[in-house]
């Protein structure tokens, strides 16, 4: 059995809406106790512990339930020079989640019982395992599938749901626009007796044309195809119709990169509509300035707002609109990306990256409490896909993040776990990184 005492360390519990400094023992992966006023006070004396307790001085770290990742893109099946399904996990482990979600448009797509089976059967094989550029022993992230709700994601004929549901998905999405308006009704009526949610990318392809910067003034500076907001507003509204039309499908709406959009969201929701709604931590850290160099890891579908979406989109996360904050973790290899920004595949790498930046540029700024920020990335994103978190509390579970807010490591390819190096920090000194997770 193993048994740590983790000393003088900040816990943040979302669920119990705590934040204080206390001691946490931690025995064989249940938490033991904890002392703090108020709480169950039965972390025993440091005299009378097990000699081989480990014992951590985490004065300045931070202790919270595991993160939460709704979606994000897997190379493997078919794209393994992006991403194999071991690298994807370690580098979320990396990250400080403890629970992943992939997306079913992989090659194969993830449209059949017998992929999701396979999947399952190749994560159990993976095994636990340490990184060479952190100093813990990690265990791997829980991984939870999404079934496709088309075949091979093509947006024409659906698939077999209950099969899929059976397999055990977590849901049903493309992770792809989805235009066919019929075939979406028909599927909000499908899926109300399996009880799984499904997620929708709102997105009007006409009207998004061969757009890849937000419409505004800086999309004019900077010479690039614009993407009006209504090709996402139109869109949600007309989800927001079927969803209401059909009746109680819980349906999550992803990618919510426009304010206009957290309006139609915050309405529908004050109008007692069964949705959730995401958006990525990027949509949340920068703006159309941010395209000024072409980065082209900065080239992103739905593309980075405007400064009003952005300031918008932050209120909705903190007030709860928005539910969640997704990584939409997308790796591509160097060749891939290098090409100029308007031919490159949108997306960027994301897992080791997001909790460092969003505590430094959200919390140490103010903007955000740090439980309003671990919130959005643990107990409402799993809320969102029908799980809950593990309360930091006596006997429960340790489903648990170890956070070094101010810990400095530089954002290398040698210092990263996942295969591929998109991302516009590359190069950069960062504040922050994850010291351990517990599963």
């Amino acid at each position: 059995m193993t048994t740590e005492l983790l000393q003088q360390v900040r816990v943040i519990d979302p669920v119990s809406g705590i934040d204080t400094i206390t001691d946490v023992l931690i025995a064989d992966g249940i938490i033991q106790g904890k002392t703090d006023g108020g709480l169950k006070a039965n972390v025993p004396d440091i005299s009378d512990i097990s000699p081989d307790t480990q014992i951590r001085d985490c004065q300045g770290l931070v202790l919270g339930p595991g993160l939460v990742d709704l979606y994000s893109h897997s190379g493997e099946p078919g794209f393994e020079e992006r991403e194999t399904l071991s690298s994807f996990l370690q580098a979320a482990a990396a990250g400080g989640f403890t629970r992943v979600s992939i997306l079913p448009d992989t090659s194969p797509a993830i449209d059949q019982p017998a992929l999701v089976a396979q999947l399952q059967k190749k994560v159990k094989g993976v095994g636990n395992r340490g990184e060479e550029s952190h100093s813990f022993l990690s265990p791997l992230p829980l991984l939870h599938i999404w079934g496709a709700i088309t075949l091979d994601v093509a947006g024409k004929q659906m698939t077999e749901l209950a099969d899929l549901a059976a397999a055990g998905v977590v849901g049903f999405t493309d992770g792809l626009p989805l235009d066919n308006f019929n075939l979406m009704r028909r599927v909000l009526e499908y899926v109300q007796p399996l009880a799984k949610p499904l997620a929708f990318w709102p997105c009007d392809r006409q009207l998004m044309s061969n757009g890849v910067m937000r419409e505004g003034a800086n999309a004019i500076r900077f010479g690039l195809p614009p993407v009006p907001a209504s090709a996402e507003t139109t869109a949600i509204a007309a989800l927001l119709e079927l969803v209401a039309a059909t009746g109680n499908t819980q349906v999550h709406i992803m990618r919510v990169s426009t304010a206009r959009s957290v309006e139609l969201i915050a309405t529908a929701k004050a109008n007692g509509l069964p949705i959730t709604a995401s958006t990525t931590w990027l949509h949340l850290l920068l703006d159309t300035k941010a395209v000024k160099n072409y980065h082209t890891s900065l080239r992103l579908d739905p593309p980075l707002g405007n400064s009003s979406d952005v300031k918008a989109l932050r209120e909705g996360v903190r007030t709860g609109v928005i539910d969640a904050i997704a990584i939409d973790h997308a790796p591509y290899t160097y060749e891939e990306k290098v090409q100029a920004f308007a031919e490159a595949p949108p997306g960027a790498i994301g897992f080791e990256l997001a909790l460092p930046l969003l505590w430094q540029h959200l919390v140490e700024t103010g903007e955000f409490t740090a439980l309003e920020l671990w919130q959005a990335l643990s107990s409402r994103p799993a809320e969102c896909i029908q799980q809950k978190v593990s309360v930091l509390a006596p006997d429960h579970k340790a489903e648990l993040t170890l956070f070094d807010p101010q810990k400095s490591w530089r954002v290398e390819k040698k210092n990263l776990c996942t295969l591929s190096s998109n991302t516009s920090w590359l190069g950069q000194e960062l504040l922050g990184r994850v010291v351990k997770i517990w599963v």
